[in-house]
């Protein structure tokens, strides 16, 4: 079978900056569009896991015992989706818009755990976040990323609540290799959701609709060209 050739990532987009003699200032990003006209935030984190998913459905049908985990963020929880605007159109602000991706990153991950049951399968999909972390927070990891002592210790206090980034990776880390884990839970921090060893969470709210996640579903096909459903089994 021949393997799909991913489409051409753009470039990150850069905030305009604006200089003075004595302060700069970072804006927001301005709104921006892949390679394939979707806009950036929602094509990279959702459409683009959609995409993956479905180039490799034939490679998860054949596995004995495969398991595909999507991260989300805990952000997601108190936002809503609106499938009128998924391109985030209509009053983009670039919070709101990354927030909304993420949340339907989510969905698409509870999503596909209901298709891979009813096909039968034996492929698991679960969820994690995150929770809340800072690179200020995290060890340095030369030449990566090194860490300074001012960044150290205007962290400190952050650190009552949120955690370093190595710390908020044990929830997807747990997802991939613990045997006991099963398809359709939502792991996160311990603490609140934000920091902490990585715990089982209750999957509510919109999180658990299924019909808002088989709309989603069918509104991604559409903008990908794309279904994972069709090669599940």
């Amino acid at each position: 079978m021949p393997v799909p050739t991913a489409p051409a990532v753009p470039a990150p987009p850069k905030a305009p900056v604006r200089r003075s003699a004595i302060s700069v200032l970072l804006n927001d990003p301005p709104q921006r569009e892949s390679g394939d006209g979707n806009e950036l935030m929602f094509a990279t984190n959702h459409l683009g896991h959609f995409a993956l998913v479905s180039w490799l459905a034939p490679l998860l049908a054949a596995a004995p015992a495969g398991r595909v985990v999507t991260t989300g963020s805990f952000t997601a929880k108190s936002e809503s989706l609106d499938l009128d605007d998924l391109q985030s159109m209509r009053g983009y602000r670039p919070k709101r818009t990354y927030v909304r991706s993420k949340l339907a990153q989510m969905l698409f991950g509870f999503e596909l755990e209901r298709r891979l049951r009813a096909a039968g399968s034996t492929t698991l999909s679960v969820v994690t976040h995150p929770g809340g972390a800072l690179d200020s927070l995290t060890p340095s990891r030369p030449p990566v990323r090194v860490r300074t002592a001012g960044e150290r210790l205007r962290g400190l206090p952050a650190g009552l609540l949120l955690q370093s980034k190595e710390a908020a990776a044990w929830p997807a880390v747990r997802a991939v290799l613990d045997p006991s884990v099963r398809g359709g839970q939502l792991w996160g921090p311990r603490v609140f959701g934000i920091r902490g060893l990585p715990t089982l969470e209750p999957v509510r709210g919109h999180l658990a609709d299924p019909v808002l996640a088989a709309r989603l579903w069918a509104a991604s096909a559409d903008l990908t060209g794309l279904d994972p459903s069709s090669s599940l089994t």
